[in-house]
């Protein structure tokens, strides 16, 4: 593509981006919990996100996020953590000491499949440079992906250890860019322009009060549904069923947080419950679909120590009865996450002229409005 006309295009997808709403700001609700103050995983005090945006030229289409779970140095204070794998299509690096030791000591990084591996060495150099790990040896860096390569030159590996490391230091707490950033840049959900997205809940005081937050990167697909609609069908009824299925494979990388004192065994229980909201978007979890999602508590008292004296703990967690609601924040949160990641994209245009589109969303509440789903304007 030349110059201009692709100095035209970011111009016409930097005035789409513009005009883009979230799912709540178009009068969509995903049950019944209210959401934090930014409706979004950054409601969990001290997580912070940032992304790396590679547009180049026209077949560099990718990028990086990531999410720092905690203030301070994590390697040396972790974090109780848990992965539940949804299907293991995937490349996802760390996940094996995770499930083993149950805590988290690095920032997540979310990128494409083939980018993992500069990932991995960006956060162990981050990692060991940070003050009070000139002895650290070890170093268990999680990263998370989902193939790009639909429109993005994948085979070309543009992600380098800066980006990486500019995606960990440009992180900030706050709202959080969604849509076609970052690790979503190049990613495709449901035949439409994927990305990420992001949501939060905010339990009542009887219900603990406690904060939980969601981050998705999208790249899957199935017979897309939204709050009980199906979209899909009414978008393509002209369609053969066998060009939907087409639009299955792929992937998602699910983020939880929640500042709820929770150990790795109930953090891996309430893992489990933000995949049953891929689901509620018209997934089934394809053959080709890695999908993945991490858990973590910010819970101050439950960190861990890399070294310690003391051979024993008595941590302070939350009972299984008591988890109720954070289960169901966690389904509420993630299918609104799934969703905003799809109304807040721009579309794409990629190697081979590949463009991508947006789900239209003008017609796709005109559905929901059909099935007196919401009331609109």
């Amino acid at each position: 593509m030349k110059s201009g006309n692709l100095i035209l295009l970011f111009l016409v997808l930097s005035t789409i981006a513009s005009a883009q709403q979230r799912a709540r700001e178009l009068g969509l609700k995903f049950g019944v919990l209210e959401p934090g103050k930014f409706n979004a995983i950054t409601d969990v005090k001290g997580v912070k996100v940032g992304h790396t945006t590679l547009i180049r030229g026209d077949s560099v289409r990718t990028g990086v996020t990531a999410i720092i779970p905690a203030t301070g140095n994590i390697f040396q204070e972790k974090l109780p953590a848990a992965i539940y794998v949804g299907n293991g299509f995937g490349k996802l690096a760390g996940i094996t000491q995770v499930k083993e030791l149950g805590n988290l000591e690095t920032p997540i990084i979310l990128t494409n499949t083939l980018s993992v591996p500069v990932a991995m060495d960006a956060i162990i150099g981050y990692t060991l440079e940070q003050k009070g790990n000139e002895r650290v040896q070890s170093v268990n860096a999680v990263v998370g992906e989902t193939n790009d390569g639909g429109i993005n030159d994948i085979r070309g590996r543009h992600i380098k250890k800066d980006d990486v490391l500019n995606a960990i230091n440009s992180a900030s707490d706050g709202p959080v860019t969604e849509g076609s950033v970052g690790a979503g840049t190049g990613t495709i959900a449901f035949g439409f322009k994927g990305g990420i997205g992001t949501a939060s809940r905010k339990l009542s005081d009887i219900m603990g009060g406690y904060t939980l937050g969601v981050l998705v990167q999208t790249n899957y697909g199935g017979m897309l549904e939204i709050a009980g609609v199906p979209v899909m069908q009414e978008l393509a009824k002209t369609k053969p069923s066998d060009e939907l299925q087409k639009k299955a494979d792929g992937s998602c990388m699910i983020v939880v947080a929640t500042d709820a004192p929770l150990d790795s065994r109930n953090l891996e229980r309430l893992a489990k419950r933000a995949f049953m909201a891929l689901a509620k978007t018209g997934s089934y979890a394809s053959n080709g679909s890695g999908d993945y999602v991490i858990a973590f508590s910010t819970d101050s008292s439950l960190r861990i120590p890399y070294s310690s004296r003391v051979r024993t703990i008595n941590p302070t967690i939350l009972q299984n009865d008591a988890v109720n609601g954070l289960f169901q924040a966690a389904v509420e949160a993630t299918e609104e996450a799934l969703i905003n990641s799809l109304f807040m994209a721009t579309p794409v245009m990629g190697k081979s002229k590949n463009l991508v589109p947006v789900l239209p969303v003008k017609r796709v509440l005109e559905i929901i409005k059909q099935y007196q789903k919401i009331k609109l304007p």
